[in-house]
């Protein structure tokens, strides 16, 4: 059986990817001073997640939550410049996914997103969607006037510098999963991704691209380049959940 995932690609993703990271930005995002707060988030945290498709779905999800919540200044401030907000026709129970699907529309350049095949349409997010491919312009505007006035060449100017510096080191580090031990052994995890180019070597530091090492001292864990961070999380072993990301 084919095992079909996720895509992580610029041009959108499907109603249920939007909806959940809206719960989960809901959930995180940064609470204003009442005399400070000139966008509103209602109360949804009653509302249940919908079931996440797959491990890469659910990951998905929560870089989306949590990339809407490094940007929630600006995106906030895209919103009322652009007179996108206040909206008295969407409810602020649904601000979290208009906030959400602000940061991927800008991600994609304001371009169209993709439906994708067999999608189950999501009634709010395809309101939200509409209502801002209306403002789709004046959005872009905003983004642009912000960008020159704070002189920055991307969005990445606007993310404190210390949540920048924590990234930068994050994404240094080496990538340490989880062997799955209850589906696959160490052996049948090595012959497989052997078998998929990447070579075992004996330590961190004989690192090159396609190359892994087991733990020396934890041998249901093994250690990967943090270069192949993406490619990984495609691969059968995590949608089987044989391997599991630390």
């Amino acid at each position: 059986e084919k095992r079909t995932v996720t895509q992580i690609e610029k041009n959108g993703y499907p109603d249920s990817i939007y909806i959940n990271a809206a719960k989960i930005f809901q959930g995180i995002h940064t609470e204003k001073d009442k005399d400070r707060m000139r966008v509103r988030y209602g109360d949804n945290s009653e509302s249940p997640m919908v079931a996440f498709k797959d491990e890469h779905s659910r990951r998905v999800c929560y870089e989306l939550a949590f990339s809407a919540l490094k940007y929630q200044d600006l995106l906030e401030q895209i919103l009322l410049d652009s007179t996108a907000y206040p909206c008295y026709s969407i409810p602020d129970e649904l601000t979290s996914l208009l906030v959400v699907m602000l940061y991927d529309l800008q991600d994609r350049k304001f371009q169209e997103r993709k439906i994708f095949d067999e999608e189950e349409l999501v009634a709010e997010v395809q309101e939200v969607g509409h209502y801002l491919y209306r403002y789709i312009i004046k959005l872009a505007a905003a983004l642009a006037r912000c960008r020159i006035k704070h002189d920055a060449l991307s969005i990445e100017y606007f993310v404190p510098e210390t949540i920048w510096k924590q990234e930068q080191r994050a994404s240094a580090l080496p990538v340490c999963v989880w062997i799955n031990t209850l589906k696959i052994s160490l052996e049948d995890v090595i012959k497989d991704l052997e078998m998929k180019g990447l070579t075992k070597v004996e330590s961190v530091s004989d690192f090159d691209h396609y190359t892994f090492a087991v733990d020396q001292h934890c041998h249901d864990v093994l250690v990967f380049p943090s270069s192949l961070r993406e490619e990984l999380l495609n691969l059968d072993l995590f949608v089987d959940c044989k391997l599991i990301l630390q």
